[in-house]
């Protein structure tokens, strides 16, 4: 635990209360298992029932957002939507992590994601949106045809879909996240689309950013329907640089590649989600997270 808090004192995260240390060194010593210690409250199972009475954040996103099909650390592996429930006030908002991994903005549509979240959002709920990674794959292949055409604008491609045997009109990646946010809100809900977290490449000591591309097309898309944005990939890139590449690499990411982040890189993003959230002028989406030192974000 002492580790964890040093980590976000460099980063300029906020310090864990007293008490929470000591309750979490307590857990951990008695279960000897860091990890089983701090994802507890992020399994299917040790969520609070849904309450129809409540508002309900739903989360949409791909493997980075929720990391495998169920969701439990499979593979040891976690997006930033298992831990962003224990941020909010779960009495007086429900909190539904409908991500699924390898879609794109795009394939989260076809596949008929979107469409579950749709009949199930109600008015005064709130969609956070965050896609990115998959969007850059081959528009038509045999193996996923989950690309996008890139940019934000209202090109489009027809194919004959190899994968699917469908005809099928693709669209830009912007036009997909504003089909989002105009459904949203046809529904009565609030959209936030946040920049897709950074992948763990670096070069001359700072990660990449998706500043050029992803990143910025995610800005653009929000202004034009009117949502809120989160620019993610630029809060989490900017304290990866200050903890620096080797502790990123060796304590936030999995062993296999450069984009799944373990139980740390997964709380440490969800932590700047709520950073991004709290920096958004007049989003009452706010007004549902809790106010503990715990996830209290630092002043500048």
């Amino acid at each position: 635990m002492a580790r964890f808090a040093m980590v976000l004192l460099a980063a300029g995260l906020p310090m864990l209360s007293l008490a929470s240390e000591q309750a979490q060194r307590a857990d951990d010593q008695a279960t000897g298992n860091r990890e089983v210690t701090i994802t507890r409250t992020w399994m299917p199972e040790a969520q609070p029932p849904f309450n129809p009475k409540l508002p309900t954040l739903f989360l949409i996103g791909d493997s980075t957002v929720r990391a495998g099909s169920k969701g439990n650390g499979g593979d040891g592996l976690w997006g930033w939507g298992a831990p962003i429930g224990d941020f909010f006030d779960r009495t007086r908002i429900n909190v539904q992590n409908r991500a699924w991994g390898g879609t794109s903005s795009r394939t989260f549509q076809t596949l008929g994601f979107w469409e579950k979240v749709l009949a199930d959002l109600r008015p005064g709920d709130y969609v956070m949106i965050q896609f990115g990674h998959n969007d850059g794959g081959p528009i038509n292949d045999q193996q996923r045809a989950r690309g996008t055409i890139k940019g934000v604008g209202d090109e489009t491609e027809e194919i004959d879909n190899l994968l699917t045997g469908k005809h099928e009109i693709v669209h830009t990646y912007g036009w997909y996240l504003r089909k989002f946010v105009t459904d949203a809100k046809a529904k009565g809900a609030a959209a936030i689309i946040c920049s897709p977290i950074p992948r763990n490449i670096w070069r001359d000591g700072k990660v990449l950013r998706a500043s050029e591309d992803y990143g910025k097309w995610a800005s653009e898309a929000a202004r034009s329907p009117d949502a809120f944005f989160i620019d993610l990939n630029t809060i989490i890139a900017g304290h990866y640089d200050k903890l620096g590449q080797e502790y990123v690499s060796a304590g936030f990411f999995g062993p296999k590649d450069h984009t799944h982040t373990v139980a740390a890189g997964a709380k440490f993003n969800a932590q700047c989600v709520v950073e991004g959230l709290r920096a958004i002028d007049k989003c009452p989406l706010t007004d549902y997270l809790l106010n503990s030192s715990a996830d209290r974000q630092p002043t500048r």
